[in-house]
């Protein structure tokens, strides 16, 4: 069983069509996206509504959870970081963890097999 890794980037909900494209030229295929809030150096801001101030300190963002064996983890960092950067605070994070094992529900196949192409294995 190969090495599997997960990468979770936490980014700017403007950044994600970019990033798909620089996943897919890198040969990712799969990923899950969800719809967060969070905050970190930006701190949030303050909005005025109906003459009352609040803080707004969580912010929208997205989150990318990417699961590979075969691509190499350094060629979705440098992809994902290329991608997301725009040089101003808020640009996210990117989270790197190992993964101990995966199953494919539907067929019952553990390890890196679990997450790969059904149509690539069997070449």
């Amino acid at each position: 069983m190969r090495k599997m890794t997960k990468i979770d980037i936490i980014t700017r909900p403007g950044k994600l069509e970019e990033l798909k494209e620089a996943m897919y030229a890198i040969g990712v295929t799969g990923m899950t996206v969800s719809q967060v809030f969070g905050c970190g150096l930006q701190k949030g801001h303050t909005e005025v509504y109906r003459g009352q101030e609040y803080a707004i300190n969580l912010l929208p963002k997205i989150k990318i959870e990417i699961v590979v064996c075969e691509v190499p983890v350094e060629a979705v960092l440098e992809a994902a970081k290329k991608a997301c950067r725009t040089g101003k605070i808020g640009d996210g994070k990117i989270f790197v963890y190992p993964i101990e094992n995966a199953i494919r529900i539907r067929t019952g196949e553990e390890g890196d097999i679990a997450i790969m192409d059904p149509e690539d294995v069997e070449k």
